[in-house]
């Protein structure tokens, strides 16, 4: 039977609780937790935080898909990072008490859980554990960049969009008789800045994945049969 302070835990019926950053927080730190915790809920297109915003807090996406982008003084911006369930934002800027770096927008219908700055300070200076979950973040976001570097160097860009869609797909597809069938939740121009090409790219890989036959695009809609193509499963080089 567990511990009635584990049932009280604001996390505790979340899909992602036992990897979240506030799972070891200790029953005396508690009340800190739940006082400072709240849940959002965004329409597509709202934004949740605005490049050089003061951090207000830690970000838990339990639901949807948002996009962190950064944008430039020439009125141009780039897509960095997809915030996929489970993922936790903001946390950098709390860290070093700083400004957001970057934007977060709701690609679609998405719910975030927020532990106001403060709070979430008192958590952390009292629970060790709940730092180094939040270190251990901070290094998993630094060998993920080092992986998309080694990737762009070493993989064919056809399998990298190839890999993206197919993400995309189990996040947010759904199946129809002997298809998986999405709406994509982003522009041509943010795929080919997460994978790491220009824009006028974008119609030519597609192609070659048309003619892999993995997908069917129409536009959004993105239509993709169940059974791969081997050499797509395989991760064997493109066109």
């Amino acid at each position: 039977m567990p511990e009635p302070w584990i049932i009280e835990h604001p996390c505790a019926k979340c899909a992602f609780f036992k990897g979240s950053v506030w799972q070891p927080v200790e029953r005396i730190a508690m009340s800190v937790l739940t006082r400072g915790f709240t849940r959002k809920s965004l329409i597509a297109d709202e934004v949740l935080f605005e490049q050089d915003d003061q951090n207000e807090g830690v970000f838990c996406v339990s639901a949807g898909l948002l996009a962190l982008r950064t944008h430039h003084p020439n009125g141009t911006s780039t897509l960095l990072k997809l915030a996929y369930p489970g993922d936790v934002i903001g946390f950098r800027s709390f860290l070093a008490n700083a400004r957001h770096k970057t934007e977060a927008r709701a690609l679609l219908p998405s719910r975030v859980c927020i532990v106001a700055h403060r709070d979430a300070d008192r958590v952390v200076r009292g629970n060790p554990s709940v730092l180094t979950r939040m270190a251990a973040r901070c290094v998993s976001e630094i060998d993920s960049n080092h992986d998309r570097i080694i990737s762009a160097a070493t993989t064919s860009n056809r399998k990298r969009l190839s890999d993206l869609l197919l993400r995309l797909m189990a996040a947010h597809g759904e199946q129809v008789g002997d298809q998986m069938h999405m709406q994509l939740p982003l522009s041509r121009s943010d795929l080919a800045d997460l994978i790491g090409v220009q824009p006028e790219t974008m119609s030519r890989l597609f192609k070659r994945l048309k003619d892999d036959g993995v997908f069917v695009v129409s536009g959004r809609d993105i239509q993709m049969p169940l059974m791969q193509p081997s050499h797509i499963l395989l991760g064997r080089p493109g066109k």
